[in-house]
């Protein structure tokens, strides 16, 4: 059986980490010889259909992908891309992301970092235990099969799973 897998943000190359035997990208744009479709992620869906990946990664990507963004209406477009993330990914999928994050001043240095991650981020918001990010409109949940510093970076891998049947009203964070 053939792996495939999505590296969104590839630039000219689709990164493999996980050796799949297909691999694909996402950038802003089309170099379709090397496997790579256009797409803004901050404002559009990925451009591969559902359950296609068994694996995901963004390698210095997310922290592009704003909060939040008025077009000319709310959009919560992280949260967004998490969806789409969620959505491309084959059941047990795994999406790796590597970040910089708080407090490393790499994560603020460049101006177009919009989006600061936290140690706290990927396991409070897209888990699947809390899955606070739900009241701002995430459908999914993942498992946190690896979440670690290297450097200032957060490396995370989060493994696609069925959304668990909870109320709202358990999901609210604390203030």
């Amino acid at each position: 059986m053939s792996t495939t897998t999505l590296d969104l943000g590839c630039g000219k190359r689709p990164k493999n980490p996980f050796n799949a035997d297909e691999f694909y990208g996402v950038d802003v744009r089309d170099d379709l010889a090397n496997n790579i479709r256009s797409a803004d992620l901050a404002i559009e869906p990925i451009p591969f259909d559902d359950d296609m990946f068994d694996f995901v990664t963004a390698f210095d990507f997310i922290e592009h992908i704003p909060r939040v963004i008025y077009m000319p209406h709310r959009r919560n477009a992280f949260i967004e891309v998490m969806n789409e993330v969620y959505r491309v990914l084959k059941p047990g999928g795994l999406f790796l992301s590597m970040t910089p994050a708080f407090p490393h001043a790499v994560a603020y240095r460049d101006p177009t970092h919009v989006n600061i991650i936290t140690d706290e981020t990927f396991p409070m918001y897209f888990d699947d235990d809390k899955r606070w990010a739900s009241i701002y409109g995430f459908k999914g949940a993942f498992s946190i099969r690896t979440h670690e510093w290297r450097g200032p970076h957060i490396f995370a891998i989060l493994q696609k799973v069925p959304v668990p049947a909870v109320s709202h009203d358990d999901l609210a964070p604390e203030v």
